[in-house]
C-alpha cells in the first residue's frame, strides 16, 4: 500500500511513518520543509496547499493528516480553512485525519467542556471539534478520524490497544500504539465515515 503522511515529522507522524515502513508499505513523508525520512520518499507539502494535497491523495492508496493547529498562540483559522478547502474539493482517495481527545463525549458534553479540563489545551480541542464537524457534514468523501486518549506521549510499542467510538477508551495511549492502531485501520478499514479513539 502507498501511504502519504502529511505532518510526517511530528510526534504522531514520525511514528506512523515508522510503523507503516515496518510493515512493508511504501511511504511518502510530507512536511512543510520536505525533511528527509529514512526509508520514505520525502515531499514538501503544506496542508493549506489544497491542490498538492489532492494530487497526493489521488496518487496514494491512503493519506494521513497528522497536522495539529498552531501551538504558539497563533490563530487556528488556517487549520480550519485548510480542512474546509480540502473537503469542498471532494478529493478522491482514502483519508485518515488525526483528531483530538477534547471532542470525545463524556456524558452529555464533550471532554473539552468538563470541569478541570486544562485551559492550555482548550483552543486546540475547540479546533479539532470544529474539524470533526466539518468531516461529519462532508459528502462523497472517504474519511476516518482517529482521536487519541486524553494523554498521548512517546512510550512503548506494545501492539495492544482498546477501541471506542465517541467516548474515551482509557486515560492514556503511547504514540507508538496510537500509530499501530492507525495503520491497522488503514490495512483493515472498520471506521469509514466516523471518528474512533484508542487507548492503552
Amino acid at each position: 500500500m502507498k501511504i502519504t503522511v502529511i505532518g510526517a515529522t511530528g510526534m504522531v507522524g514520525q511514528r506512523v511513518v515508522a510503523e507503516a515502513l515496518s510493515r512493508g508499505h511504501e511511504v511518502v513523508a510530507g512536511s512543510r520543509r520536505g525533511t528527509p525520512v529514512d526509508g520514505a520518499e520525502a515531499l514538501t507539502i503544506d496542508l493549506s496547499d489544497t491542490d498538492v494535497v489532492i494530487a497526493q491523495m489521488a496518487a496514494s492508496d491512503a493519506t494521513v493528516i497528522a497536522v495539529p493547529p498552531a501551538r504558539d498562540g497563533g490563530s487556528h483559522e488556517p487549520t480550519l480553512a485548510a480542512h474546509r478547502a480540502l473537503i469542498e474539493a471532494r478529493p478522491v482517495g482514502r483519508l485518515l485525519v488525526v483528531g483530538g481527545a477534547g471532542a470525545l463525549q463524556v456524558g452529555d458534553t464533550q471532554l473539552r467542556n468538563t470541569p478541570g479540563f486544562p485551559a492550555e489545551y482548550k483552543p486546540e480541542s475547540d479546533t479539532f471539534a470544529a474539524v470533526l464537524d466539518l468531516y461529519r457534514a462532508a459528502e462523497g468523501l472517504d474519511w476516518t478520524m482517529l482521536a487519541p486518549a486524553p494523554v498521548i506521549a512517546p512510550g512503548e510499542r506494545t501492539g495492544r490497544y482498546t477501541v471506542e467510538l465517541d467516548v474515551p477508551a482509557g486515560d492514556q495511549v503511547s504514540a507508538e500504539d496510537f500509530a499501530v492502531a492507525l495503520v491497522d485501520e488503514l490495512e483493515r478499514p472498520a471506521h469509514r465515515g466516523e471518528r474512533f479513539t484508542v487507548a492503552s
